[in-house]
């Protein structure tokens, strides 16, 4: 039985419609971000003590925090980062999340990323030591214009720190958007290190966002093999179908019910259970 989430600020910046809304699909986890245009490691304790509460009232339980940790160049000064992955360990163990989803920082652009591999590697070393003394696992996700934007550098940064604590989610809108076709060319290399999905996906030709199945991230044979392989995690929406702002991707209540929709359609067909 995959379990669905989603990041539910693409609904709204007013965090009880964000629940709402995602409630009224029937979801019963969410991955939070961000909350009334404010991310979620910025958030006061007093904003935090009011997710939580607004998060229980609607039934709902945190699968990650949407965190932007790893989200700033590799030249940028690194200490202050640091104690920022702390504060996100303090907000999942809060909010009760076992994951953060993380980056693996920008690269110059133009620049060769062997000439940064080791400043990366380090960095995700010293962001995964805080996820293993908090007991709790970090995500990486294939960004784009960061190290691990490729299958390649994804399985080099997993391979390279070799804990538990760091695992990947899965996005193939951003593989498509960097030349890569996710299934065909990724699927096999990164399986192993897999542990989370994030359900948007894209047109080759320019990089736009469409709803699952109606791109080129070849989401449905991705789905279809994680299902033969006992994949059992988390599926989370970030559909992307409207517009960015300063917290991530936007999509709106209506895109947003289509996008869960169009992947919940999409698993109904391959007769995969969810919940």
């Amino acid at each position: 039985m995959w379990t669905l989430s989603g990041f539910i600020d693409e609904i709204s910046p007013d965090f009880t419609e964000q629940c709402e809304v995602a409630a009224g699909l029937g979801l019963t986890f969410a991955e939070v971000r961000s909350a009334w245009d404010i991310n979620i490691l910025d958030l006061s304790a007093e904003q935090l003590d009011t997710v939580k509460k607004t998060l229980a009232r609607y039934g709902l339980q945190v699968s990650s925090i949407g965190s932007p940790i790893g989200k700033i160049g590799v030249r940028k000064d690194f200490a202050p980062h640091l104690d920022r992955m702390r504060h996100a360990a303090e907000v999942a163990h809060l909010l009760g999340a076992p994951y953060i989803r993380i980056f693996s920082f920008f690269l110059p652009p133009g620049a060769d990323p062997a000439e940064h591999r080791g400043e990366v590697i380090d960095r995700m070393r010293a962001l995964t030591r805080v996820a293993e003394e908090n007991d709790l696992v970090l995500l990486h996700e294939n960004e784009k214009e960061i190290y691990g934007d490729v299958p390649e550098r994804c399985l080099d940064l997993v391979r390279s720190v070799d804990s538990p604590y760091l695992r990947l989610a899965w996005d193939p809108a951003n593989f498509v958007q960097v030349g890569v076709r996710p299934y065909t060319d990724g699927y096999a290399m990164l399986r192993p290190h897999v542990e989370y999905v994030q359900i948007k996906d894209a047109f080759a030709v320019d990089g736009t966002v469409v709803p699952a199945g109606q791109g080129d991230g070849e989401v449905a044979a991705t789905m279809r093999a994680l299902h033969h392989d006992g994949f059992d995690g988390f599926f989370s929406l970030e559909p992307h179908l409207a517009a960015g702002h300063t917290t991530g991707g936007f999509s709106g209540p209506d895109l947003f019910r289509t996008a869960w929709q169009s992947f919940t359609d999409l698993l109904t067909a391959e007769e995969i259970e969810f919940q």
